[in-house]
């Protein structure tokens, strides 16, 4: 009888002991701060967002698994992946890729009172689909040798026959400049932006580039006097990111902010896949307060959602006054931006 009394309480203490383990199994997995992550899909890809990142999780204990690529692959990528993919938040650079994202379903809906304080209204999706994290601003930027800074006052003054033969354009894929287009048909109209890119297309010398920074450089050897650029290109170069050489021919540029100044964004949001909607939103909020948001903006040259941050070479080129176009407009007037260009000769 003794040895049956003591093998039932061996059996009683280790079932109590097997619960016991269970339920702090359970309470350990189910605590935010261990067993919480979240998947990122992110067009940017600088170390200092990586340690933005690392940031946040020691803040909320939510970890972030990061997959960095070119922002259209990210698109395609979550769109064939549909519910099963791992994203939770989507991040790319551009309006008209934001809105093309959230067209296709790609984003939730989302209710926030942080990012309503955070964000300006005109940055930021009327549905609460995407918000901006950092804005861009594109810009003018001259060789003083060839074209007189004065000479540029608005982006109109670039379709002036003045400038025939010292114009240089990125071609008409950039989405920055088919963002540049929606921004001037709303303000604008469709005549006068019509016949701005006409004029444009007629003072080009040189063959459309595919990317600004070429343009920097032919502008700062006199191939061309005048060129459209993001001042981030402009600041790489002369912060040495690109080499001493580069660095040499940024010197030689001249940044001309058109008044007022058209402004673009990189932003993000919460994914229609996501399984944890709440900690996607905790981070976008997190990336948009004030300190995490000059850091972000810092991280590619960029200006933060407010005001024009403590970057030394941005400082240096100077305050703009920003033309006010809401991010969700320049997304929804891509197309026919698009159509305009293609029409006119603006090269693909």
């Amino acid at each position: 009888m003794a040895s049956s009394s003591r093998l039932g309480l061996l059996l009683i203490v280790s079932t109590l002991y097997r619960s016991s383990l269970i339920a702090a199994l359970a309470a350990l997995l189910a605590s935010p701060s261990l067993a919480q992550e979240i998947g990122v899909y992110s067009g940017r890809h600088y170390n200092t967002d990586k340690e933005l990142y690392k940031q946040f999780t020691k803040q909320t204990g939510i970890k972030v698994k990061l997959l960095e690529s070119k922002d259209d692959a990210l698109i395609q990528r979550l769109k064939s992946e549909g519910s099963q993919s791992p994203a939770d938040v989507l991040i790319l650079a551009d309006a008209a890729r934001l809105d093309r994202a959230a067209a296709m379903g790609l984003y939730r809906p989302t209710s926030s009172a942080v990012l309503s304080r955070e964000v300006p209204a005109n940055l930021r999706d009327p549905q609460g689909r995407w918000y901006a994290l950092t804005r861009r601003a594109r810009v003018v930027i001259v060789n003083p040798s060839r074209v007189k800074p004065e000479q540029i006052r608005t982006y109109a003054d670039l379709a002036k026959p003045a400038l025939k033969n010292q114009l240089c354009l990125r071609n008409a894929k950039s989405p920055y400049n088919q963002s540049l287009v929606a921004d001037q048909l709303i303000l604008r109209g469709d005549a006068a932006t019509k016949s701005w890119i006409k004029g444009m297309v007629a003072n080009v010398k040189e063959p459309f580039f595919s990317s600004d920074t070429p343009m920097i450089r032919a502008v700062a050897q006199g191939q061309c006097g005048v060129a459209v650029v993001n001042t981030y290109y402009v600041a790489r170069m002369l912060a040495g990111k690109k080499g001493k050489a580069d660095q040499a021919l940024a010197e030689k540029v001249k940044v001309v902010f058109p008044t007022p100044t058209h402004v673009n964004i990189s932003g993000g949001g919460v994914t229609k896949a996501s399984d944890q909607p709440a900690a996607a939103l905790k981070l976008l909020e997190f990336l948009a307060s004030s300190k995490a948001s000059s850091g972000y903006a810092n991280a590619n040259d960029e200006y933060p959602l407010k005001g024009f941050g403590n970057n030394p070479i941005l400082k240096r080129f100077g305050s703009f006054r920003p033309d006010g176009v809401s991010a969700f407009q320049l997304g929804a007037k891509n197309s026919q931006a698009v159509a305009l260009m293609r029409a006119n000769g603006w090269s693909f």
